[in-house]
């Protein structure tokens, strides 16, 4: 993380210690336990931040309902603004069917692919993570896991990913994800813009 190399991921639950310099991203804690409520994630929110500096926050994503697209929209849009003043960029986490008019373009700076897996890696969410790099917008895949679905991320066109992966076996598994992640600056993937 301090080389540059990887990126810090913190939600409210974990107590994760940001290493020096390192860049992060602040989840919200929706998927899987710990989420604290509304009001304790915007108070740890605005104290990681205060902790951390808004320079090197690459965003935060607003709460969201996993798996709703319409019950996301409703719980994301009062808190999209707020993460702003913050100075940070603001992520919506797109679920399964965001792609039917459920995406508040116009109030987010990051377009979060969550939702369940089939989902993200289908052509919807393909087509979402296109229009958003259209729109200048950064673009981010959760729960990436392995070399294929970070070669998806890639294809789709996604600025930034996240998983578990160096959770289990860090020893084994990070020379494992920086090979992966040379091969993705080394060779292209053969969908490019068509994945």
């Amino acid at each position: 993380m301090q080389p540059g190399l990887l990126v810090c991921m913190t939600a409210p639950a974990q107590g994760n210690v940001i290493p020096p310099g390192a860049l992060y991203a602040c989840d919200n804690g929706k998927f899987g336990k710990g989420w604290p409520g509304e009001q304790p994630w915007f108070a740890w929110l605005t104290a990681t931040v205060g902790r951390y500096r808004p320079d090197r926050c690459l965003w935060a994503v607003a709460p969201d309902v996993p798996l709703d697209a319409a019950a996301t929209l409703a719980k994301s849009l009062p808190w999209l603004e707020p993460i702003r003043p913050l100075g940070i960029p603001a992520a919506f986490a797109a679920q399964d069917g965001s792609e039917h008019g459920l995406i508040p373009w116009d109030s987010i700076d990051v377009l979060f692919l969550a939702g369940s897996t089939e989902w993200k890696t289908s052509p919807a969410s393909h087509r979402l993570a296109v229009e958003a790099r259209e729109r200048g917008l950064a673009v981010h895949m959760g729960r990436v896991n392995s070399r294929r679905r970070l070669r998806i991320a890639q294809a789709f066109g996604c600025t930034s990913c996240d998983g578990t992966y160096l959770a289990f076996g860090p020893d084994i598994n990070l020379p494992r994800l920086l090979a992966w992640m040379n091969e993705l600056h080394t060779t292209p993937t053969l969908f490019g813009d068509e994945a």
